[in-house]
């Protein structure tokens, strides 16, 4: 899973945060509130995120309606996955990560441990 592009990430945003479909027209319209950009730019991008698998896109009378074919919490768990793939040594990356979060954070991921169930945890694994 590769990282987002900016105005991929900004696309992506937008329909995370609305939480259900939209035109190319509603994101542009809402991204120029911040900066001027064309409608085929961002039409362009919200095609490239549909050829990627990142959007799903449905036809409304003549335009397209877009949405995220999977959570934002879900695709920053794949940036994850694959950041730790680049690691020859997990175990180590993971405690660094770790030792680089939060309290709260820490917490959050010990209680998301707690939750597994034993059949999700390899052979000798314990939470």
């Amino acid at each position: 899973m590769r990282r987002l592009g900016e105005l991929e990430a900004e696309i992506m945003d937008r329909l995370w945060t609305w939480g259900r479909p939209a035109t190319v027209r509603e994101v542009v319209d809402d991204l120029n509130r911040q900066r001027p950009l064309a409608y085929t730019t961002v039409m362009t991008v919200a095609d490239i995120l549909y050829r990627k698998g990142l959007l799903r896109r449905e036809k409304e009378r003549r335009a397209w309606l877009y949405e995220p074919t999977r959570s934002r919490e879900s695709y920053t768990a794949a940036l994850m996955q694959d950041a730790l793939g680049v690691s020859a040594n997990r175990s180590s990356a993971l405690a660094h990560f770790v030792e680089g979060i939060t309290p709260d954070e820490q917490e959050a991921l010990r209680q998301a441990l707690r939750s597994l169930t034993p059949g999700d945890l390899t052979p000798g694994e314990q939470v």
